[in-house]
């Protein structure tokens, strides 16, 4: 059984995770997508997970980013048509994955503690809860022997603004900044031709937000500028960004999670 682990804990923690799902399920293959997600942030991992796990075998999937650990927030297991079980908060973490990998079909909460380690903190439920539960799919346990199922329809989803498509001009909002300070958008390419029209790479657009403007390019891919200039592109999920080639949008712009961005054709110098 494939088990994946993607979480916001970093190298030890992680570790930690993987050390009980291999007491539990030794022959289980496990990787770390990710113990890099910003920490507490939530909509980051939720697009990370939705970005990778197409690309990954059907498997038992866990995400861990969970700044609500000890409070009433639910541990769910989510199974998907392409069947795959997702496992970790219910606070909108897994529903995007979900819809990338056939939707969601089942949810179940991870409530028996004939499945949990036996002392439970109060801080670590990715060690103690959804490991755990993790493994003993991999080891053969059927999903209905961890909790009760539950409507599908009253797992948290995350509240994305969507792209406001106007006649000569996209606003999106941005989602989150990745590892290189790329800044991730709520549109696509899409999004960006409804409102624009049809754009050639090399096309300069103007971006706006409450307390700045630049002309950037349109282009397929970083190498396309000089080292150190901006452009606008689509990444490699399909959404469109902000980026700097080899360098940081969000330090070069002083943006970051949640600013609009209105984004127009450039009118000639």
């Amino acid at each position: 059984m494939f088990i994946s682990l993607t979480t916001d804990f970093g190298d030890a923690y992680t570790a930690t995770c993987a050390g009980v799902v291999y007491t539990i399920a030794p022959a289980a293959t496990v990787l770390v997508l990710s113990d890099e997600v910003t920490p507490y942030a939530i909509v980051e991992g939720a697009m990370l997970l939705r970005q990778a796990l197409p690309y990954l075998p059907r498997g038992v999937h866990v995400g861990i980013v969970d700044p609500g650990v000890g409070t009433p927030r639910r541990p769910v297991a989510i199974t998907t048509g392409r069947g795959d079980v997702l496992i970790g908060p219910d606070n909108g973490l897994l529903p995007p994955a979900a819809e990338r990998l056939g939707g969601a079909v089942t949810a179940h909460l991870l409530e028996n503690p004939a499945y949990r380690l036996p002392e439970v903190s109060s801080s670590f439920h990715g060690r103690d809860i959804f490991s755990p539960a993790a493994a003993h799919l991999a080891a053969g346990t059927a999903l209905t022997d961890l909790g009760p199922e539950i409507d599908i329809a009253d797992l948290v989803r995350l509240d994305l603004p969507a792209p406001v498509i106007g006649d000569g001009e996209l606003k999106a909002t941005v989602l989150y900044t990745d590892r290189f300070g790329s800044l991730i958008t709520s549109a696509d390419e899409n999004d960006l031709t409804s409102a624009l029209g049809p754009l050639r790479h090399g096309t300069v657009l103007e971006a706006s937000w409450h307390n700045g403007t630049a002309r950037l390019p349109y282009e397929a891919t970083y190498g396309r500028v000089a080292k150190g200039e901006a452009l606008i592109w689509t990444d490699s999920s399909g959404l469109l960004g902000l980026a700097v080639n080899q360098g940081s949008a969000a330090e070069h712009f002083g943006l970051g999670d949640g600013a609009v961005l209105t984004i127009r054709r450039a009118l000639a110098h």
